[in-house]
């Protein structure tokens, strides 16, 4: 499947920066992922050999930290950041994007550490970068799709991006989905300094952000494939943090289109 087909696009409003993409960081999280973390750098390094690693390790006491090292060690395009404890997810992205900009990279690609998140589709990831500030590999559009997920599973994410693009009024199928690819000149517009999300809002959050500035926004189709080794760190507190703050988000934004369309009467 090439980078076109099957995807879901949102246009941006101004002329956007459309320059090549030749410096790639790949970000990828860990806390306690030991075991999937060699298995998922070896897949990118295959991948994308042009592309950099940047490993954000919060202080996972199973070692993942040492083991990032080691392959580090072994590869000058593998770095870490070692950081004090477990954060939250938000945290640890933005500290690898603060990162990687500082390092003058072209892109930032977001990427889970569990191989939920298919390397082999990160070069058609890039591809579509070319024509957009913010790429999505997508669950939900045509051609995506989830494995060994149950079926509440599956409804829950389904119902949750349904609830955002009706609340929030955005047109973006996977806005939760956590593997993208984002422009750094997206990210430098987006105002990253105001968001305060932690948890798997985090996403939303970012997404909404780059909508509202009139940014492009492109989803391309992937196969998200359920952890096998580990636990995973979704639980009710990330559900519960998700739904308070878009909700939050959904009514201030409800609110000003109302007060808009009373005031023009």
């Amino acid at each position: 499947m090439t980078a076109s087909e099957g995807r879901s696009e949102t246009s941006a409003a101004s002329a956007p920066d459309r320059s090549p993409l030749s410096r790639v960081l790949v970000l990828i999280p860990t806390y306690n992922e030991r075991e999937n973390l060699p298995i998922i750098v070896r897949r990118v390094r295959a991948a994308v050999p042009q592309a950099d690693v940047l490993v954000l390790d919060d202080g996972s006491p199973d070692g993942t930290g040492k083991v990032a090292d080691e392959l580090a060690g072994d590869d000058p395009q593998i770095k870490v950041m070692h950081r004090a404890g477990k954060e939250g997810l938000g945290a640890a992205y933005l500290a690898g994007f603060a990162e990687g900009l500082a390092q003058g990279y072209d892109a930032l690609v977001e990427m889970d550490a569990d191989g939920s998140h298919p390397p082999e589709s990160l070069p058609a990831m890039l591809e579509a970068a070319a024509d957009a500030d913010l790429v999505i590999g997508s669950r939900w559009v045509p051609g995506g799709s989830v494995v060994n997920w149950p079926w509440h599973r599956e409804a829950l994410s389904r119902g949750g991006n349904l609830y955002i693009r009706v609340l929030l009024g955005m047109p973006v199928k996977d806005a939760t989905a956590g593997y993208r690819v984002y422009r750094s000149s997206a990210l430098r517009e987006i105002g990253l300094d105001e968001v305060a999300s932690a948890g798997y809002c985090f996403q939303t959050d970012l997404t909404w952000r780059t909508t509202r500035a009139g940014l492009t926004v492109v989803e391309v189709p992937i196969r998200f494939v359920e952890r096998e080794i580990g636990d995973s760190k979704m639980d009710q507190n990330v559900v519960r943090e998700s739904l308070t703050r878009i909700t939050g988000w959904g009514a201030e934004y409800r609110w000003h289109q109302l007060r808009s369309l009373t005031r023009r009467r």
